[in-house]
Formats: C-alpha cells, structure tokens, sequence
C-alpha cells in the first residue's frame, strides 16, 4: 500500500511539475496608465486570456510605459524583448502612410466612419505588421479629437506661434501649417508640459483631458472631432504560432472581446 501511495503522490507531482513548466507569463508593456479606458480594457483582456487557458498564459500588464517608453513598445514585440504589447497606431505613419490614415483630419471623424475605415485598414496593416513578424490582435479607437488651449482660438492664425503638442506625423504636418511649434509630448507628461511652459496648445481625446487633468492647466476647449485615432495591441507572430492551438483560440477569442468592449468603452467616454 505504501508503494502504491508513493507511486500515486510522486505522478501527481510529476503532472504539477509538468503543469507548471507549461505554464507561460508574457509581459505586456501600455504607454497609458490605468485610470484610462485603453489600459482598464486591456487588463480585462490579460484575465480574460488567464482565464480561458486555466492560468497556462499569464499576460502582466505594465502600464504608463513603465517598462518601455511608448516609442520603443512596437520594437520590442518584434524583436521579442516583449511577447505582447500596445501602441498608438499612427505612430507609424512615417513607416507607412497606411497607418496613419485614422489620423487624417476629418477622413473619419465619427464612430460609424471610424469602424468602416478600420475595416478597410485592417486588412493593410496586418500585410504590414506582418513583414516585422508583428500580428495585431484587436484595435480601439479614442474619442474623437477636440482642441485645448489657454485662449479662445477663433481662427486658425490664431495658433500661429502657439507651441503645440504633437504625438505623430499628422499633427506635426498640422501644427507647422498652422505656424505653431510641434512639440513631441507623451500622454504621462502632458501635465508637466504644460506647467513649464514646454507646450501650450493640443489636440487630443476628451479621455485623454480628462486623465490628464486639462482643466488645471487650459482654460479653452474647443469640440472640433477631428478624427479618431486608434490604440492597437499587437503580438509577435513567432512567439504566437509556437503555441498550441487551444491558447491560440483563446487569445482570438478574449481580443474579439476586447476588441467589442473597447469601441463601446470609447463610446461611453466620449458621452459622459
């Protein structure tokens, strides 16, 4: 009996050994903090995915770029520092005018617009995405864009000198034909930005005005829906097709949820 009982408890620690050398925990690093609705859907996102696979995938979410800095974030899923990440996607735009194109200023200025532009996009972007090894999981737009600043503008002459923020190629093609000074700021520093005088003027979401806490430092807001831009979530393609098939459904599955739930997420923000 007591041989039985040995052989019984050492298999059940071999499976528990087995069971945990399967087990895999991804880092997955977010330019925004938690208190904006990107970063809340995305934590959503990694449970969703622990749950589905019984805890074998581990998603931790590293938000406000603590663990790169938001233009490193789409490097470091290529090149696999990093199995999974997020990023603002007309950042690239200087890579590929295609993934610019939510941030052409009033080509798609509305929800509607927005998911039928995506539609057309997507299919682009994954062909791209894929040349760096790169697969995107699910997109989620912003509000639409609106103007803040520290006096009434009336006119576009009136932005004329104004230091601007600028968080991509189209804002700061937008800034210098306005004669304002593009300024590179990322969302984490805006408050500080504004408080050195480093930039005096930005378009941006309502969601971002709002974690940002733009009433401290504007006093002008102006609703212009210039366009809505997207977050997009992205997973190195080699790390995702050495999974077994399983996990791999279980990560679509919980990013077409994510996806869904981020646009009504964005919705919601731009109500309130």
């Amino acid at each position: 009996m007591n041989k039985i009982t040995g052989l019984l408890a050492a298999a059940a620690l071999g499976v528990g050994i087995s069971s945990a050398a399967q087990a895999q925990n991804w880092d997955m690093p977010t330019p925004y903090s938690d208190a904006v609705f990107h970063t809340a859907n995305i934590i959503e996102f990694a449970a969703d995915v622990k749950a589905a696979t019984g805890g074998a995938l581990d998603i931790t979410v590293h938000s406000a770029g603590s663990l790169f800095k938001h233009p490193d974030i789409k490097n470091a899923v290529r090149d696999r520092q990093v199995q999974i990440g997020e990023f603002f996607l007309s950042r690239l735009s200087n890579e590929d005018a295609a993934f610019g194109l939510d941030s052409q200023p009033f080509l798609a200025a509305s929800y509607d617009e927005a998911a039928r532009l995506w539609q057309v996009q997507k299919p682009v972007i994954t062909e791209l995405l894929a040349k760096q090894n790169l697969m995107p999981l699910f997109a989620v737009p912003w509000p639409a864009q609106g103007l803040y600043t520290k006096k009434e503008i009336k006119t576009v002459d009136d932005l004329s000198g104004l230091k601007f923020r600028a968080y991509n190629a189209a804002l700061e093609s937008f800034a210098t034909l306005a004669g304002a000074a593009p300024t590179q700021v990322e969302a984490p520093d805006i408050p500080q930005a504004f408080a050195t005088g480093q930039v005096e003027a930005m378009i941006t979401s309502p969601s971002t005005g709002a974690s940002s806490k733009a009433w401290d430092f504007l006093s002008h807001y102006t609703p212009i829906n210039a366009w809505v831009p997207k977050n997009i979530v992205v997973v190195n393609k080699q790390v995702f097709d050495a999974l077994d098939a399983d996990t791999q459904a279980a990560i679509l599955a919980a990013a077409a949820t994510a996806e869904k739930r981020g646009w009504e997420m964005s919705k919601a923000e731009a109500e309130a």
